[in-house]
């Protein structure tokens, strides 16, 4: 059935950034995130497809990526994140998002105790994310207040939270960093095996897989100014970190990922000195 045709609500998700956006009849006239300078409309124009297409055409991959559980769309979609499970003794973090959920990707979480909430580190990858929560019952969404303009799809789930850091459980805490967004968060995990950042591309790992960079604009090549960079480096000075994960597949720094980070730090300042 072809919901455009039918008149019927439908939750219309971004071609281009993977945003699902509220129920509607009709697909929106613009995405805000696209037109925004971070991001960019597709040359061919803005365009939308439903969650039944996506799934007609895509499937969720799960695997491990760097001893943690990650789930990714293939053929890959949009921006082509990935997200983690963060898996506590405390309770599960689904860790940023993507624009589709499968019976076996909740089964597979569920399995392993179900999640007590979602996180994410910016809008590019809100996703699917309400989706994502009602599948598990209506679990809550954390998302810093500072990028409240940016949700597409409200929903009572979505907390945004004030201030510099949320612990949501003993193990896990989200950190406002800034930068790319006014809200960009990470979240710290401490763990067996070495405390990790789960970073989207607030810190944007390197081909290297020994740094990180800063950038406003990834796609269309902006650079992040040294306030904003300093005040992530602030952001995370009071807490130890081994390992930092980033957005994408195979894209973590493993080992000794603090210091690698101050050496990133160092470098970028003094690149756009």
């Amino acid at each position: 059935m072809d919901l455009r045709k039918t008149g019927r609500p439908t939750c219309f998700l971004c071609l281009q950034c993977g945003v699902q956006f509220a129920a509607a009849a009709a697909p929106p006239q613009h995405c805000p995130i696209c037109e925004d300078e971070r991001q960019y409309v597709r040359w061919e124009g803005q365009a939308w497809i439903t969650p039944q297409e996506l799934a007609a055409g895509h499937r969720i991959v799960m695997k491990d990526d760097a001893g943690v559980l990650a789930f990714g769309i293939e053929p890959r979609f949009a921006i082509g994140q990935r997200a983690l499970l963060a898996q506590t003794p405390h309770g599960n973090v689904l860790w940023d998002c993507i624009s589709m959920v499968s019976d076996e990707a909740v089964a597979e979480i569920n399995r392993r105790g179900g999640l007590i909430a979602i996180a994410i580190s910016h809008c590019h990858y809100y996703s699917a994310m309400v989706e994502w929560s009602e599948a598990f019952g209506g679990v809550p969404i954390y998302l810093h207040a500072d990028d409240r303009k940016w949700i597409m799809r409200p929903h009572p789930a979505v907390v945004s939270w004030q201030g510099e850091t949320r612990a949501l459980n003993p193990s896990l805490t989200l950190i406002r960093c800034g930068g790319h967004f006014a809200g960009g968060q990470v979240l710290h995990w401490k763990r067996d095996g070495g405390d990790a950042i789960l970073a989207g591309d607030i810190l944007q790992v390197t081909p290297t897989r020994r740094h990180v960079s800063f950038m406003y604009s990834y796609p269309n090549y902006i650079p992040l100014n040294a306030a904003k960079v300093l005040r992530i480096a602030s952001a995370l000075e009071p807490f130890a970190f081994d390992h930092i994960y980033g957005a994408w597949w195979n894209q973590n720094v493993i080992g000794d990922a603090k210091t690698g980070f101050a050496r990133s730090v160092a470098r970028y300042l003094a690149a756009i000195a």
